[in-house]
């Protein structure tokens, strides 16, 4: 019997969730975890696969005969622009813990701009007892930029909560239940839009995509008074010097932000101090590692047994 290939993981996450991750994981095939110091200088050569997640510069010249590049996230842009990535399969990551987990964080940041969380927090360190006029989530609209698995799933969880929603993406999909627009329909979804929820992957398309040109064409009749943005996408998709004006001149009313241009978020950036805005330190859908290695070792497992790889990552889409 042909003895299975090791596997490499590379993954700049918590190594203690990865050890616990990887007992019990593969258990038919070795394991070769770059973390360890002892694996460090191990020969690569003939090895099939590798999980990575900012791995180390060095990886793909000593691992020169992989057949699958597994991504440890469900972006894969840091991937796609790394050093000697070889023309291989790379399959992104897409689990239901992790679709779950980002739905759960965008409901809660529209639940807390549809009620008005920040103004309560900011009267309340003010010891002001102030009701405020209160809309519906019906008398809302939500717009979801990146309407693919993520973005359904946060949007089926917003209508049964009395949302309307509707979806963009660059090629139009079309979902029962959903009105949808593509890159020509652009102008008509933003104009439509209360909400801004932002889950589109990083290509040269997208990249600055979310600045005041786009803000100032969102719905300014909506019940709020003003727009909302939400990011859980990528940092590099929004100009964080255009959301910081926009919401001080009130073309927004407010922002909740998971990703940033750089992360960590700079000390001196001025998001930080500003109550209108809610910040989360990338962690709206973190991968579960034990999520992550039964997916890899299911994809192993259709192509060793002759079925094609899921999740492919088209490299001229950038996803």
């Amino acid at each position: 019997m042909a003895m299975k290939s090791p596997i490499i993981i590379d993954l700049k996450f918590d190594q203690e969730q990865v050890a616990a991750a990887l007992k019990g994981a593969f258990p038919d095939r070795d394991v070769v975890n770059l973390s360890h110091p002892g694996s460090r200088k191990r020969d690569l050569s003939g090895i099939d696969y590798a999980v990575v997640w900012k791995p180390g510069a060095d990886l793909f010249s000593r691992a020169k005969e992989l057949k699958v590049v597994f991504s440890g996230g469900a972006g894969v842009d840091h991937v796609l622009t790394l050093p000697g990535l070889p023309d291989v399969p790379l399959v992104r990551f897409v689990d239901d813990t992790l679709t779950t987990r980002m739905s759960e964080w965008v409901v809660l940041q529209c639940l807390l701009h549809l009620r008005q969380h920040q103004t309560y927090e900011a009267q309340r360190q003010k010891r002001v007892w102030r009701e405020l006029v209160q809309p519906e989530a019906k008398e809302l609209t939500v717009g979801i930029m990146g309407f693919g698995v993520l973005g359904q799933d946060a949007a089926a969880k917003l209508k049964a909560l009395g949302f309307n929603v509707i979806g963009w993406s660059r090629s139009r999909k079309r979902v029962d239940g959903f009105e949808t627009f593509d890159a020509d329909g652009l102008n008509a979804f933003l104009a439509k839009t209360d909400i801004l929820v932002g889950l589109l992957p990083l290509t040269p398309d997208t990249k600055g995509i979310f600045n005041t040109g786009l803000f100032t064409r969102l719905n300014r009749n909506g019940p709020l008074g003003a727009p909302v943005f939400i990011n859980a996408g990528r940092g590099g998709s929004q100009v964080e010097a255009d959301i910081v004006a926009s919401i001080n001149d009130g073309t927004l009313r407010g922002a909740s932000l998971d990703v940033f241009e750089t992360e960590p978020l700079p000390l001196e950036s001025p998001l930080w101090s500003m109550d209108k805005v809610v910040i989360t330190p990338h962690a709206a859908a973190a991968s579960d590692v034990a999520a992550l290695f039964r997916h890899v070792a299911g994809q192993i497992e259709r192509l060793e047994s002759g079925k094609p790889l899921e999740h492919l990552v088209d490299r001229s889409a950038g996803y």
